[in-house]
């Protein structure tokens, strides 16, 4: 793969034409097109849905452009890196977080945190719940940020493990809004009106969450499950849509609900809560990490 076509890919997905995305990039459509199919030979799916106009994504592609922003900027850092840019210096901490609240949450509480207490250096691991657990445990990584439920706890010893409590997040049923700003799909459906249902995969932590809720439903809900996939992020942008409903962490749809694009598709019955945590291995001690987790445990409780 080259790393032009991620640059034609994005174009493409901003502008939704060949026409003008071959223009943006300098070169001719037939050009520009044979490039976009090259990247969906590598990808071994079309990432295109070419049976519409504007050009729209399809399901392959809305999960790829997820990550190609990330590919290439990790791609274009690394080159930084080996010309010469000084690496992060020896007090760095590392952080392992889901995927969603890599997105959602760790940017802002970062930010909070260096207001309070200066620049903080650190190294993020961004994956599912089951690879940054393991990457924890198995010391390749400082702190642990992670989603609890008593039903659905992170299983870390307390001996050996302190961990504190960052927030909480909520979540909920979303759909797309219309202009009043009233979700254009509400649960809980209805037979013969079945909503289309937009669900996590098996192996995703929001997929047991979203169980939770349905066991626990006021009534039956009535769905169709139309697509899955096992981040929030994919979820969200097919909800933007208009393919569905799905169940989405508040701070994933903040932004598009306070623009009016989303909105929520249920009352609080159809919603779950979930603690934010963070975790450290006490047999881990560097001078770094030590004064972090002092200076964090003086603002939040103790789990």
């Amino acid at each position: 793969m080259e790393t032009r076509w991620l640059e034609d890919f994005l174009v493409l997905a901003e502008t939704g034409s060949f026409t003008r995305s071959a223009q943006a990039r300098h070169l001719t459509q037939p050009a520009f097109s044979r490039r976009i199919k090259a990247l969906e030979i590598w990808a071994g799916c079309d990432l295109i849905d070419r049976s519409s106009y504007p050009t729209r994504l399809t399901p392959a592609g809305e999960v790829f452009l997820e990550q190609a922003a990330t590919m290439l900027n990790q791609i274009h850092a690394t080159r930084a890196l080996l010309q010469g840019m000084k690496p992060l210096p020896d007090d760095t901490v590392g952080f392992a977080v889901p995927h969603t609240l890599s997105f959602s949450f760790f940017p802002k509480w970062l930010s909070e945190i260096e207001r309070r207490f200066g620049g903080l250096p650190c190294r993020l691991r961004a994956s599912n719940v089951h690879d940054v657990l393991l990457a924890f445990v198995e010391g390749g990584c400082d702190l642990l940020m992670c989603y609890h439920h008593p039903k659905q706890p992170v299983e870390l010893a307390g001996e050996r493990y302190a961990g504190l409590r960052l927030g909480e997040e909520w979540l909920r049923p979303y759909a797309q809004s219309d202009e009043r700003g009233e979700p254009m799909l509400r649960f809980p459906g209805a037979q013969g009106a079945e909503l289309p249902f937009l669900g996590y995969a098996a192996d995703a932590y929001f997929r047991l969450m979203t169980e939770l809720i349905l066991e626990a439903a006021p009534e039956p809900p009535h769905l169709d499950l139309r697509y899955e996939t096992d981040m929030a992020e994919g979820l969200k942008n097919m909800v933007l849509e208009g393919h569905g409903v799905a169940f989405l962490p508040d701070s994933t749809a903040a932004r598009e609900v306070a623009a009016g694009r989303l909105a929520a598709a249920g009352d609080a019955r159809w919603s779950v809560g979930m603690e934010i945590r963070l975790y450290r291995d006490m047999k881990r001690r560097r001078p770094a990490l030590d004064a972090v987790w002092e200076a964090l445990a003086g603002i939040y409780p103790a789990v």
